[in-house]
Order: structure tokens, then sequence, then C-alpha cells
């Protein structure tokens, strides 16, 4: 896994791409594929030709280019400790091993034209492999690079709207109904809020550990459960989530503030908001669900966090973060699904 960033500085300009992201591999067939059939169309002298080069092409480059796809999916880990340049010559180096192997186990299964086969032949293929592996280097981090500062931009939003200003009226409001009547209770909220606020402050790295960000959301809901009383229920099922779970933060607080403000607090009878987390093979899932009035204007600014959510994971895990709403007449449901990211234990500890 690549190491952890801060939250407070921009994408490095010079990144490797997670060859174990679905989406890298997925990008990489598509490319690789895509400059194939631009050969086939060039190399063609009639439509009729096309589908025939394409087919000949594609019985040396897929097997070379599934080869080296497995191999970086197993090298990663190596691969993102190494300095960039030594990186990119691994994988360079790798990519014409490779085509140079298939090349020499096919033999003349390759040769598509007439003419003896001999080392020009291996060379050239190995050539263009290095170039179209080059290629693609420079096109992830071109990309790693144009959305550097949206994903910036992504974490000041998220900071930002972290803890709402309602949410902070809302609680000194309460503090201050009970100060007289229960002050010990009013201290004790106090001290939660200021742990609260320090603790959404506090994160600073990419990924964090989930019970981090658990007791972060407790004691959110532990606030609002001050102030809304008995009307709040709070149903939390843990038990099948690994202890050594990575999650993004800053991302389960805004789902249960949503949860609490358009969901329960229009309910005269408040309601309950159910929280699961769980992992299942290699994938993490959470979900919310809460009650909701059947019409409410509320609704409406469900959109900023949501949407806010939705932008920070398809940043962080491309297509292997999965966000999905159901809304019914009474009831809203939000499915996040992760890739498993394991926290790295320090040895000596």
């Amino acid at each position: 896994m690549p190491k952890t960033q801060s939250i407070n500085q921009n994408l490095a300009p010079y990144v490797l791409p997670n060859f174990r992201n679905m989406g890298v591999a997925l990008r990489s067939l598509l490319l690789v594929n895509g400059i194939a059939l631009l050969a086939a169309i060039f190399s063609a002298s009639s439509w009729q030709e096309i589908p025939q080069y394409m087919v000949n092409f594609s019985a040396l480059l897929q097997p070379i280019l599934l080869l080296n796809l497995l191999a970086l999916y197993i090298l990663n880990p190596m691969l993102a400790r190494l300095p960039y340049v030594r990186a990119v010559g691994v994988i360079l180096l790798l990519a014409a091993v490779i085509t140079l192997m298939v090349n020499h186990l096919g033999g003349q299964f390759y040769i598509f034209t007439s003419g003896e086969y001999g080392y020009f032949h291996l060379w050239r293929n190995a050539t263009v492999s290095v170039a179209i592996t080059a290629l693609l280097l420079i096109y992830f981090r071109s990309r790693a690079q144009a959305l550097s500062p949206a994903l910036h931009e992504a974490r000041l939003q998220a900071l930002q709207a972290r803890i709402r200003p309602h949410f902070l009226f809302n609680t000194i409001n309460a503090v201050l109904g009970i100060v007289r009547a229960d002050p010990k209770r009013a201290e004790t909220a106090l001290e939660d809020m200021a742990d609260l606020f320090r603790m959404a402050m506090a994160h600073h790295s990419d990924l964090v550990p989930a019970h981090k960000e658990i007791s972060l959301a407790r004691q959110y809901l532990a606030l609002e459960q001050m102030r809304l009383g008995e009307r709040l229920n709070v149903n939390w099922d843990i038990q099948d989530l690994p202890d050594d779970v990575l999650i993004p933060p800053l991302i389960l607080q805004p789902l249960l503030e949503n949860a609490v403000y358009h969901g329960i607090e229009p309910l005269t009878a408040g309601g309950e908001i159910n929280i699961k987390l769980y992992r299942n093979t290699n994938e993490i899932h959470i979900d919310v669900h809460n009650p909701r009035q059947a019409q409410s204007d509320r609704h409406s600014g469900n959109k900023m966090a949501l949407n806010n959510i939705r932008e920070r994971l398809a940043l962080q895990f491309d297509v292997e973060g999965q966000y999905t709403v159901a809304a019914g007449k009474n009831f809203y449901h939000v499915h996040i699904m992760l890739p498993y990211i394991k926290e790295e234990k320090n040895e000596h500890s």
C-alpha cells in the first residue's frame, strides 16, 4: 500500500498508480487495446483487413499485457517503496523481459509477414512494449497531477463541512438548557464537544483506523442524544468489522449528521439510526439507515456532504469505491463499499 500522505498536502507529482486497483487495470486494458486498434487501422489497406490485423496484434498483445498486469499486481508493494525513477526503470525492464519471453515461447506463431524470424522481430516488439508502458505511466502520472487539486479541495471542503454551524449552535443551546438543572451533565457535554472538535480536526491522513472514526461518530451521537433525548435511538452493528481496517477520514460522521438532521429531527416521535460496518471478502461495507418524513424540504441539504463523500471515494479508490443511496417514502439508506485495506502494524509495538 502506498505511504499515507498528509491531508494538508497535495498529491505528489511523481507517483506510481496502485497496480492492485481495478480501475488502473481496466484503464490499462482499454488504453493498450485502443492503441492496438489504431495500429490495425493504420496498417490495413481496407476496412476488411482491420479485423484480421486486430486479431494478429491481439494474439501477441493480450498474453504480454495480462502477464505484465499480473506481475505488477504481485510487485506492487515493492514498487511503492522504491523511488519513482527506479520503480519506473523496473517496470520498463519488466515489460521488455515479458515481451521477449512471450515472443521466444511463441516463436513463429507471432510472425505474420513473410521473412525470417530473427532478432529484429524480438527487439522491435520489446521496444514497442516499453514505449507503450512508458505512455501508460505518463498517462497515470498526468492523471494524478490533474486530480491533485481536486482531491485537495475535496479534503478542505470535508473539513469545513465536518461540524456544521447548526450542530454547534444546537449543542450549545442544549447545554445552556441544563446548565442550572444538571451542571455536571452540562460540564460533561462541553468536554465531549471539545473532544469531538479536537478529534475532527486531528485527522491528517488519507486513511485512518476505523475504530477512530467510530469513536468520533459515537461522541457526536452522544451529544445529539443529549439534545433530542428519547427521540434519537442508535443501533450499532460492527461485530463483523476487523480491528485492522483503514477507512477514509471525515466519512462516517457527516452521514450520521445527515441522518439526525434530515431524518430524526423532523419526526415528532423521533426514530432509530441503524449503522452497520462489516467485511465481505476483500471489501468493507458501511450502511447507514434512518427514517424520514414522507415529504421534507430538508432532504435537499443532503447533497453537499454526500456529493463530497462520493467525490473523495472516486478520487481515492477509483472504481473500487462505490457509493449508493436508496430513498423511499419513509426511509433513507446510504451504502458505501471500499477495498479492505489493513493497518500496518509496527513490529516493535
